[in-house]
């Protein structure tokens, strides 16, 4: 690693050793109620009400799609989520949250953002990066969002797509 502060070995380490002390933390929250920290985005996606089909799934939890599909399997059996056939594209599955899916996600959900407040990033606060009145870890959300978006090409041909033709 180099010693210079602010080099790409540096953001690349932060970024690595935050998610793993963060999901070593919500992993011992969610342990008590045998949920994985996978589990756990799934749920957190589905959230949302709209039935995502099984491949966008797979992406945003960052999981194979033969090791989503167990783990939907496992959500299916407990009674927290369930899955249809997509009525547009009949080829396509779309999984759901249950309405035991929507009670537990908010029950955990509950419990998740009082560990994270607990870590003060939820505090209300101005950093040179953030908008007035903005909680800090919406904006490290954003940033981190941003991020995401100029890494993956998947992502970038979404956001080309929704701009529309170029001339």
């Amino acid at each position: 690693m180099s010693h210079v502060p602010g080099t790409p070995a540096d953001l690349l380490r932060s970024l690595t050793r935050a998610e793993r002390l963060l999901s070593r933390r919500l992993g011992a929250i969610l342990a008590d109620d045998a949920i994985s920290i996978e589990a756990w985005r799934v749920l957190c996606l589905l959230a949302d009400g709209q039935g995502h089909p099984m491949s966008e799934v797979s992406a945003e939890a960052s999981l194979p799609p033969g090791t989503l599909t167990k783990l939907v399997d496992q959500l299916v059996d407990r009674n927290l989520v369930f899955r249809r056939i997509d009525p547009i594209d009949r080829r396509r599955i779309r999984a759901y949250l249950t309405a035991r899916g929507r009670r537990e996600h908010a029950r955990l959900d509950e419990r998740v953002r009082a560990s994270i407040a607990e870590l003060g990033i939820i505090e209300m606060g101005v950093a040179e990066t953030s908008e007035p009145g903005t909680p800090r870890a919406a904006n490290l959300v954003r940033q981190l969002d941003d991020l995401i978006d100029r890494l993956d090409p998947a992502r970038q041909r979404v956001h080309a797509d929704a701009a529309g033709p170029h001339r």
